[in-house]
């Protein structure tokens, strides 16, 4: 029989630690070795028990969550779930807690219903699971963009990207490896609809080019990179000769929204498949593989992100599996690998 995970609860709310406990002990492949009301007492747990996976809330007492997220990354990395209170104002909080090197998160039940509860405890299941698959590295300290020299070759293809678990940070990676005039971007990240507009204004606050949430109407077009918004499926319309953004708010699509599926199939309806880029970087399940194989079938040019460099091998090994990808790219690597089939005429 395989050895069960060990996980160490950290919240300062006794209630949660409670419920959370409750839920991991009907999950047959986790043991909760120990919960923590403070970091302090976390850290000390950590050493004694060595527990798999740790839950993490940023409110807390005598220390800040990031702060000890972010010791712990640096000292001792290992696979951390946020699970705290999401909303508009904590985006920030959240984002920096996937920047320090936690895995994934999780909101908290808000109301007592039980439909909702059911759905959280799901979830949670599925994030631990594969959190204490994930790759984690080492945090060595905020990561600062070299400007890339303009490109002086033209771009001919549009580059569209479909990522989720890690995806943040694997996104950040990628576009720091781009020039101001960039080819026109579309991506599509599996977040939560508070999350997405804060995510697209960090780009462009530490990026040189445009990163924007997508918008009804927005263009397409060279030096933007557009962030599908959360909750909202991206897809694509012609307005005369250009193309522009349609949020569409329909059911989920292999159960996310947005979905990486729509966005490939949408804008190959548009734009003939040998002048599109598509890219699956990390990120748990399948969205996207199916659609990325219609698109090499076209003629895109087709990457995933490698193994070794996933935090989740699942969406580019999907992918990958189906025949939908020319090459894999290690994530260093990869900005290089784009540009430079996106300078390919045919």
């Amino acid at each position: 029989m395989a050895e069960k995970i060990k996980v160490l609860i950290v919240d300062d709310s006794a209630l949660i630690r409670q419920m959370l406990k409750e839920i991991f002990s009907t999950i047959d492949e986790v043991e909760v070795v120990g919960t923590a009301a403070d970091p302090y007492i976390a850290r000390d747990k950590i050493k004694r028990l060595n527990p798999d996976v740790l839950t993490l809330d940023v409110e807390m007492p005598r220390m800040n969550g990031l702060q000890f997220l972010g010791n712990l990354m640096r000292l001792r990395p290992m696979p951390v779930v946020m699970v705290s209170t999401l909303t508009e104002a904590g985006a920030p909080e959240t984002l920096e807690a996937l920047e320090l090197g936690a895995v994934d998160f999780i909101a908290k039940p808000k109301a007592q219903d039980q439909a909702e509860f059911q759905q959280f405890a799901a979830s949670l299941k599925e994030k631990i699971l594969m959190a204490a698959k994930a790759r984690v590295r080492a945090y060595s300290g905020e990561k600062k963009a070299a400007p890339q020299p303009v490109s002086k070759i033209p771009y001919h293809k549009w580059v569209c990207i479909g990522s989720s678990t890690g995806g943040t940070e694997a996104i950040r990676e990628v576009l720091s490896g781009v020039p101001v005039n960039c080819p026109p971007i579309v991506i599509t990240q599996h977040i939560p609809g508070v999350f997405s507009s804060s995510f697209a204004m960090r780009l462009n606050r530490a990026l040189p080019m445009e990163v924007v949430e997508a918008e009804e109407g927005m263009e397409v077009r060279p030096g933007r990179v557009i962030i599908a918004r959360g909750d909202y499926h991206l897809r694509f319309r012609k307005e005369g000769t250009r193309v522009v953004c349609q949020l569409d708010d329909g059911e989920r699509v292999n159960r996310h929204k947005p979905s990486v599926e729509v966005m490939f199939d949408s804008l190959q309806q548009l734009v003939p498949a040998n002048k599109l880029v598509s890219v699956m970087l990390t990120g748990m399940g399948r969205d996207g593989a199916e659609a990325m194989k219609r698109l090499k079938d076209g003629g895109a040019a087709s990457f995933a992100q490698d193994e070794a460099s996933s935090v989740v091998w699942g969406m580019p090994k999907a992918a990958y599996d189906l025949g939908a990808v020319d090459e894999l790219i290690s994530l260093p690597n990869m900005a290089a690998s784009i540009l430079k089939a996106a300078q390919q005429n045919g």
